[in-house]
């Protein structure tokens, strides 16, 4: 509900639709105009302003692509897919071509700014066509319908989200910068803890994994463990089915353990046939491509699933699973990954490679107290950590509701002040 007249955007605007763009464009970090991708929309400097672009393109380029720039003040926006979904806009500080995923506004009334924020709150997804691959089209959008307040109005308004987002903005990266600290920290401790740091006796020095006791021998990976192996890696989405068991992929394996939001599934018998992928309790899984080298533990819950294009480390009896996943997850993993990893367009390690890592292996009773105290300085970095990314999500919805109730004429912003949109919010 809004106390100001309401305007539709196909009165007080017109469309911009981007194009398609080949790769054979793609590429140039110079040249005449920028030209805006999805990704792009990432990089938006102060919250919300467009100031850069990835790809480049010249006038011959904007020419035979038959491409249209949306000029600045432009709202940017995608158009299609779950990028969609999230609802990011962007305000043009600069002229710009889109690709065919990107709608632009050009206000011919009002101030940009307030147009950016006024469509901010609008959900794009509560209109959107297309299941699995949701849209808006042009129609659809000019039909949307937003407060506006006269233009002098609307730049007050502006002004004062403006000031109140840049403060939300601070404190946001004050926690962004404090999560930094807490993952150096956590860093820290493992490193310490697994190079046994606290263990009396004599010392040794490798190359990779550094100081380390010299009461543990240094082994490599494929002498201490059964079997190593990979997961499906030819057409793995052939076997995805709507039930069965689940069929891990690299996605599901994250910095805090495995998570099944996502998860894909695997028929019962697609699973038995390809034994060799199948996991069992106490397997370590190791992501191959994106975060080489992320490691977790298959838990009980998961006994019997399958995966794709994982490293499968099969359990033995020299190394404790959890031992191993903080082998991997530590600087000390990270080092041989960092020393193995290749492409440049997604990272990635082989099996040849994870093979030959050396791993410190201490006795087992020294394994176990080993893992017991990184789940403890784990844990105490984890609460913290936890209250970080609360208080960043409060910031979030309250920047939200204070956008929304600016927008609609909720309270006067010319005697507020933030709304006490920050109070009881530290990071």
């Amino acid at each position: 509900m809004t106390l100001w007249p309401e305007m539709k955007v196909g009165r007080a605007a017109r469309l911009i639709s981007g194009v398609g763009f080949p790769h054979q464009f793609q590429g140039k970090t110079s040249g005449r105009h920028p030209f805006l991708k999805v990704s792009d929309l990432n990089s938006a400097a102060s919250g919300y302003r467009q100031v850069s672009a990835k790809n480049w393109v010249s006038q011959d380029d904007l020419a035979s692509l038959g491409a249209r720039l949306a000029p600045k003040g432009a709202i940017v926006f995608p158009k299609v897919g779950a990028a969609m979904l999230k609802n990011p806009r962007r305000l043009l500080d600069l002229s710009a071509a889109m690709d065919n995923n990107l709608l632009a506004i050009v206000p011919a009334l009002g101030e940009p700014r307030f147009w950016l924020y006024a469509l901010s709150v609008i959900d794009l997804g509560e209109i959107a066509a297309g299941g699995a691959l949701p849209y808006v089209n042009e129609g659809q959008v000019r039909d949307l319908r937003i407060p506006f307040p006269g233009t002098e109005e609307q730049r007050r308004i502006a002004d004062f989200l403006d000031a109140e987002n840049a403060r939300i903005d601070k404190l946001l990266d004050t926690g962004s910068r404090l999560q930094k600290i807490l993952q150096e920290r956590r860093d820290v401790q493992q490193s310490l803890l697994l190079r046994g740091n606290n263990r009396p006796g004599g010392r040794t020095f490798h190359p990779i994994l550094g100081d380390l006791p010299d009461s543990w021998p240094i082994v490599p990976l494929k002498r201490l463990v059964p079997r190593i192996g990979v997961g499906v890696v030819v057409d793995p989405s052939s076997y995805f089915s709507k039930e069965g068991v689940p069929f891990l992929r690299g996605s599901n394996i994250t910095d805090t353990g495995i998570d099944l939001t996502d998860v894909r599934r695997m028929s019962e018998s697609n699973s038995r046939a390809l034994w060799r992928s199948r996991l069992e309790t106490g397997d370590v899984v190791v992501i191959r491509a994106g975060y080489p080298g992320r490691a977790a533990v298959i838990p009980k819950e998961l006994n019997g699933a399958n995966c794709a294009s994982l490293i499968i480390i099969k359990k033995g009896d020299q190394l404790l699973p959890e031992y191993l996943e903080a082998y991997f997850n530590s600087p000390l993993g990270k080092a041989y990954v960092n020393s193995a990893r290749y492409g440049a367009a997604q990272e990635q390690i082989n099996v040849s490679h994870v093979v030959d890592f050396m791993v410190p292996v201490p006795v087992t009773e020294e394994q176990s107290a080993l893992v017991a105290e990184l789940a403890q300085a784990r844990s105490s970095v984890r609460t913290l950590h936890e209250r970080v990314i609360h208080q960043k999500t409060l910031l979030e919805e309250r920047r939200q509701a204070l956008i929304t109730a600016a927008v609609t004429g909720q309270f006067d912003v010319s005697t507020a002040s933030g709304r006490n949109v920050t109070e009881g919010v530290s990071v």
